[in-house]
């Protein structure tokens, strides 16, 4: 039995034993019937809230004006009638949606739900003041129930029979609707708005008919209220209504699609039964709400789920990225290949400027992208380069300056429009609908090219076409055999062949790829290198790469930037070859960093102790009785492949994947069980990958809160001052807000922050990735160093730096210890480093 059709019987089985379940705990059929007419208003709140991420506060609004304009259909127009009073009210309130949506949601977040509260704000003011058409605080009554031959609507039974039966169909519509190609972009935009726009996306039109269709609804719930009560006033349309129907959403379970409705029921409940013993019933209303945010926040679905969990049997999995079928790399399927339109480049930027603030990010940068090659954007961490991604891609309108597609201008377009014409883009943090399997998020990219893509109806799945396409796209990048996994579950290594995988599906002239081979495993780096590099053979790649190795093997054309200005644009060889291009980018190189010794400070002192760890995530077995220890003054080399359990066994440490089973401890005390804060009280630094800095906050601000809870006495002290003689350069940002510093910036503040105050271990996770040859050489400079300090676990897919940097290395595959040694045997053994480390 299809889940669908699940929900329909239970819906159907509910509509039927509610009136019998209603009079056999002493209620009545109205209130049986006001279920039902509240259940309706709430799963249409619903379309916002839960399944499109917009809170609105000012719902009741529309149920209000429903009842309203059915009343005064019937009244001045439709007299006697109710099915076409309560199709004008629907009609009516789908109208004054759609050009109120216009105007609210042009904000976001709380800006939009505080526009929703003020909408009602504003109705409510002139449904009790304008007394001649809403009859003011005494409302509109003497509403009629017709009769329909020998159906008799007077009659209590009749009415809900009716009631139920519209509710049944609602049901049937919202179904439908969730799963229609409208439906599914609803959940994109509520899990990531801004990858949905650039895989082509007008969200602003899909957020318009959420917003439309779900006020309609209410607006039909209200009508229906207003024929049940034949009365209607100006309650609905007051706030205090519209955070009942907020509170039965998030009550019932607002990701849940029958849950509002159970919402609706226990609001029924509570307000009969508290209103027996108390006039302040809705306090103590209030006061469930609230406990149901704090300590169930998936509401009554989310209780019963919990209490079902012990008799279900879940399959256990490894780790996602196990599972992968890996074929052969073979040229892109002709369904992903955008033919162009003419000769010439395909791709020209001429002159684009972009400031922000103060800051000049990028300033005249001029290049082109010629058809059937692949052209490399390289330089220093702060160049500019991501931002002319963002010029070109649309995050950003350029200043001044021009951007054209095959001769066509698109610079300043919106991302959609841009992704529409035929610019598919990565980003440098992996971007992915994270909550959806990795099959969704293909399935999404590549339905937004079909033209069925605005669909209310059609199943979102039988859209012709979109499942073969979504099939061969994922087993084209090795994403076969792990289509179940959610996106936001996946190692960083898979993230980034995701995202990779949602800019192809977008069917694109030219291809934007910034750092995709970042994050991923040495075999897997050459694998996605050759991937690109076949590609660029039918579709033109624009890449912007820090492995400097693989882009002077691939590259065909290589534009150097610095400091937001071109330095070279020429062949590989003059970009190899400049001495400026070394002077300001390449370093010494990783050859030289390596090949110096580096005296180790292990000591034969234990300090971390983990034994026998299991870690789950949901179902999934990430870590399987793992065992490691690490001395003081030790640094240890975490290794493996995509998707092991290296970065899950760094959050396990960290408190933030909490282990099943097995102990850790620290300098003898147990870790296992505490809270995160409580471990990095006791001397725990943890930089994350993608470094997880306080955005908007300056550099002295974010190691400010990263010391303020850390001065316990747990290992060495770290003030500001010591912290800046490893990493002199954030003295000249300090003031410097985080988000705009350049990557190797942004990695020394994550490094710095995890330091500040009392720190005996640092958990360091790919702290070089994407980084600049020469910022590279700074940073594993500094961490040299820092060995006689604080002990330090390095998980990183550099693998000459990370065994360089450690005194020994431990490999995982598939969450459990293969290997455990001294690093200078994988350094100077190199049939053994590939055995251990699978190359």
């Amino acid at each position: 039995m299809t889940s669908e059709l699940r929900s329909l019987l239970v819906a159907a089985a509910a509509l039927i034993a509610l009136p019998l379940f209603m009079l056999a705990i002493g209620l009545t059929l109205t209130s049986a019937t006001d279920v039902v007419i509240f259940a309706i208003a709430a799963m249409a709140l619903n379309i916002l809230v839960g399944h499109t991420g917009l809170v609105s506060f000012g719902h009741g609004a529309f149920f209000g004006v429903g009842a309203y304009a059915a009343v005064l259909a019937q009244r001045h127009a439709l007299a006697g009638q109710m099915l076409l009073p309560v199709l004008f009210a629907v009609l009516f309130v789908a109208f004054a949606a759609a050009i109120a949506g216009l105007v609210i949601l042009r904000r976001r977040g709380v800006y939009f739900s505080l526009l929703t509260l003020a909408l009602t704000a504003v109705m409510y003011t002139i449904s009790f003041r304008w007394t001649e058409l809403t009859g003011g605080e005494n409302g509109l009554g003497g509403v009629v129930r017709p009769n329909y031959g020998p159906v008799d609507l007077n009659h209590g039974w009749t009415f809900y029979g009716l009631v139920a039966l519209l509710g049944f169909v609602v049901v049937l519509v919202l179904q439908r609707f969730h799963n229609a190609p409208v439906g599914s972009v609803l959940v994109a935009i509520r899990e990531n708005e801004t990858r949905a726009r650039f895989v082509g996306y007008d969200t602003d039109r899909y957020k318009l008919i959420a917003f439309t269709v779900s006020a309609a609804l209410t607006g039909f719930a209200g009508a229906l209220s207003a024929f049940h009560h034949r009365f209607t006033s100006a309650d609905p349309v007051a706030i205090q209504f519209s955070g009942e129907l907020l509170a039965m959403v998030v009550i019932g379970g607002m990701r849940s699609f029958l849950g509002p409705a159970l919402g609706a029921l226990f609001f029924m409940l509570s307000r009969e039964y508290l209103s027996l013993f108390t006039s302040s019933w809705l306090l103590f209303f209030g006061l469930m709400f609230v406990g149901f945010i704090v300590f169930s926040p998936t509401g009554l679905t989310g209780v019963a789920q919990r209490l079902l969990a012990p008799f279900r049997r879940l399959p256990e999995t490894d780790a996602a990225m196990a599972g992968r079928r890996v074929e052969a790399v073979g040229p892109v399927p002709r369904e992903f290949v955008h033919e162009g339109s003419g000769a010439g480049p395909v791709l020209c930027a001429d002159g684009i400027v972009k400031s922000f603030g103060g800051i000049r990010a990028v300033r005249g940068v001029s290049f082109t992208v010629m058809d059937r090659t692949l052209h490399a954007l390289i330089g220093p961490n702060g160049a500019g380069k991501t931002t002319a991604f963002n010029l070109l891609s649309g995050m950003f309108p350029p200043d001044s300056g021009t951007v054209t597609l095959d001769g066509r201008p698109i610079g300043g377009l919106s991302p959609q429009a841009i992704t529409a014409a035929g610019v598919g883009r990565s980003f440098q943090i992996t971007n992915l609908f994270g909550g959806l399997t990795i099959e969704e998020n293909v399935r999404l990219a590549i339905q937004a090219r079909h033209s069925g893509r605005f669909g209310v109806w059609t199943r979102a799945a039988a859209l012709p076409g979109v499942a073969a396409d979504t099939t061969a796209l994922m087993r084209y990048l090795g994403l076969a055999g792990i289509e179940k996994a959610e996106a936001g579950s996946l190692s960083y290594g898979g993230q980034r062949l995701v995202d990779m995988a949602l800019a192809l599906a977008t069917r694109p002239r030219v291809l934007l790829l910034d750092e995709p081979l970042a994050g991923l495993a040495a075999a897997e780096r050459r694998r996605v290198g050759d991937i690109i590099k076949t590609i660029s053979a039918d579709i033109p790649v624009l890449l912007v790469e820090h492995d400097i190795d693989r882009v002077f093997q691939i590259a065909d054309h290589v534009t150097v930037m610095n400091d937001g200005e071109v330095l070279i644009d020429g062949t590989v060889e003059e970009a190899r070859s400049s001495e400026k291009v070394q002077a300001v980018y390449l370093g010494s190189g990783t050859h030289a960093i390596t090949a110096k010794e580096r005296p180790s400070a292990a000591t034969e002192t234990p300090l971390l102790m983990m034994n026998g760890v299991n870690t789950f995530y949901g179902k999934s077995h990430i870590l399987n009785d793992v065992s490691v220890a690490v001395a003081e003054g030790e640094i240890v080399a975490l290794l493996g492949r995509n998707g092991a359990g290296k970065s899950t066994l760094l959050k396990t440490i960290t408190g933030i994947a909490p282990p099943a089973s097995g102990s850790i401890l620290l300098a003898g005390e147990a870790l296992a069980g505490l809270s995160s804060d409580r471990i990095a009280r006791r001397g725990v630094g943890y930089v994350p990958q993608g470094r997880g800095l306080f955005a908007g906050m300056p550099v002295k601000d974010n190691l400010m809160l990263g010391r303020l809870k850390r001065l316990t006495g747990a290992g060495r002290h770290w003030d500001e001052d010591k912290v800046l003689s490893f990493f002199p350069r954030l003295k000249e940002r300090w003031n410097t807000p985080a988000d705009f510093l350049s990557g190797g910036e942004q990695q020394m503040v994550a490094v710095a922050r995890a330091l500040v105050g009392d720190t005996r271990i640092l958990l360091l996770d790919e702290p070089f990735e994407g980084l600049s040859p020469a910022i590279t050489e700074e940073l594993f400079e500094a961490f040299d160093k820092l060995r006689r300090e604080v002990s330090i676990i390095i998980v990183d897919h550099h693998l000459d730096l990370a065994l360089a940097l450690s005194d020994r290395t431990v490999a995982l595959e598939r969450g459990t210890v293969t290997w455990s040694g001294a690093s200078k045997s994988l350094r100077d053994d190199q049939d053994l480093r590939r055995k251990v480390l699978w190359l």
